[in-house]
Order: C-alpha cells, then structure tokens, then sequence
C-alpha cells in the first residue's frame, strides 16, 4: 500500500494569491493571515493579485493557471461574500464556487477556497482572526498541503 501525504512545505513553490477588495476591512485580514502562513513555512515566490470583488477572480484565476511561465503551484481565493436581504449572496457564491472547482479540475492546479459567506460583519471578522480563527491561514495551509499531493502523484 502507498500512503501519499502532502508535506507541510512551501518552499521552492509557487503561489498566486487572488484577494477581493470588496469588504476589505475583512479581506486585508484574509490577505495577512494568508501571507503570514505561507512565509511560516517557507514560501518566497508568492504573487497577490487584487481584484473588485469576487465575482471578478475566476477570470484572473483562469489566466493564472493557464499560463505556463507563471503558473502557480497553488492558488488561494480570498475574499468575503456577506449575507443581504436577497439571493444575489447565494447565486454569487454558488458561481464563484462552481467556476473555481471547473478551474481547479480542468488545469490540476488546487484553487484553496478562503471565501467567507458569512451572515453579518461581526460573524466576517470572528473568521478573519478575531474569535474562530484565520480562514486566510486555513486556506493557506489547504493549499500548501494539495500543491504536495499533487507533486507526488
């Protein structure tokens, strides 16, 4: 039996980061936690790209992945998508969500989710480093660990 674990390294990878600037009281928090995580364990090529909103980061995800000189090992989605009084949270979560896994599917390369779709700011900001910890971090972690798998597969 091959057991295949990914192993907890960023070093010689490389990583794109794509941040919404929409709710960026919440994304910059997202943004550091992420960067931090990702310095922690060792990564030195990493590109942040900041877009309006995250309606906007499957195309600059797309670009990303099929560009063969500045492909990413991993890329992190970070961005905070907060509850209204109509469905147009749902359906654009739902759309981002669904383009990324076609994205992540079609190229190989992981697209780590640290989109929030939190009900209010409070609940945004305990996920961004306040109360329930980083999702920036989480999704840092998630991607440094798939680009590991995906390296020994």
């Amino acid at each position: 039996m091959n057991v295949v674990q990914g192993k907890m390294t960023a070093e010689g990878k490389r990583f794109a980061i794509v941040v919404s600037r929409w709710n960026e009281f919440v994304t910059k928090e997202l943004l550091d936690g992420a960067l931090s995580e990702l310095e922690r364990y060792g990564a030195t090529d990493v590109d942040v790209y900041h877009v309006p909103g995250t309606w906007e980061m499957p195309p600059v995800i797309s670009r990303l992945v099929g560009n063969a000189k500045k492909k990413p090992d991993a890329v992190i989605a970070l961005g905070c998508i907060l509850q209204g009084q109509t469905t147009h949270a749902q359906m654009l979560a739902g759309d981002v969500a669904s383009a990324l896994m076609s994205l992540q599917i079609s190229s190989g390369v992981p697209i780590s989710w640290g989109v929030l779709t939190p009900d209010t700011q409070d609940q945004a900001l305990d996920r961004a480093g306040l109360k329930l910890g980083n999702k920036g971090r989480e999704a840092a972690l998630a991607a440094i660990e798939l680009a590991s798998v995906l390296e020994q597969i």
